[in-house]
């Protein structure tokens, strides 16, 4: 029980216990939950430094296990607010926030710049070593696949050769395995945040590479393409 509870003579706990009986309501009226306090531009810190502790603690009625909900009276919040404590705080977080996205957009602006200049380097192979490495490498991902915990175990297909593949599996299997070779440009992406900014830029570093892939091997220009436009449209209807 909080102090502000106990002066109050208990009124908190029969507030909170009026929760299933539409004291809901009246509490909606008199005191604001830590989201209504985000609204009004409250940060956590804010709310520890000039807030302490809530007025008020309601039962989650949805999610019995969830901790309370804290509430804070109005009438304090405002008093808050009005405050030269509060309008310092409130400037030392705004500048804060500003400062957090000029960084993540200086973030965004250089790795969008690396994967434009970054020179990407597909491994130039003969079309025989190519189809044995990437036979290799599918056959490698079934035996893997074969042994992951959260998977059903399949039914063994058997191991894949060139001979008996069929040629647009040989081709999906190629650029698999150049794809895989393929995986530290990822490393690129590292430190950026915030799905837009991380969008954006695995794109622009996927169209990069299958159009790589694409400049080494042009009989797997198809496959690119195919697998471009699933990303931008979707699988075609069967």
């Amino acid at each position: 029980m909080t102090a502000h509870e106990t002066s109050e003579g208990g009124q908190g706990q029969a507030e909170a216990r009026g929760a299933e009986g539409g004291g809901d309501s009246q509490a909606a009226r008199t005191h604001l939950s830590a989201a209504g306090l985000r609204a009004r531009g409250w940060t956590p810190g804010m709310v520890r430094q000039l807030l302490g502790e809530p007025d008020l603690f309601r039962a989650n009625l949805h999610f019995g296990s969830s901790p309370p909900t804290r509430l804070y009276c109005v009438e304090r919040v405002e008093a808050a607010e009005r405050s030269d404590a509060f309008r310092a705080v409130a400037a030392a977080a705004a500048r804060r926030s500003a400062a957090a996205r000029s960084a993540a957009q200086r973030r965004r602006r250089e790795v969008l710049t690396r994967i434009t200049a970054e020179p990407i380097d597909v491994p130039r192979l003969t079309p025989q070593r190519l189809t044995a490495l990437a036979v290799e490498h599918r056959n490698r991902r079934d035996e893997e696949r074969t042994f992951e915990r959260w998977a059903p175990q399949p039914q063994p297909s058997g191991t894949a050769t060139a001979e008996s593949a069929d040629p647009t599996a040989l081709d999906r299997w190629k650029v698999d395995y150049l794809r895989h070779r393929l995986t530290r440009y990822d490393e690129l992406l590292n430190g950026l945040y915030g799905a837009t900014g991380r969008a954006a830029a695995e794109e622009q570093l996927r169209r990069r590479l299958y159009t790589a892939i694409t400049e080494a091997y042009p009989l797997l220009a198809q496959e690119c393409e195919r697998r471009l436009s699933e990303r931008e449209y979707g699988p075609p209807p069967e």
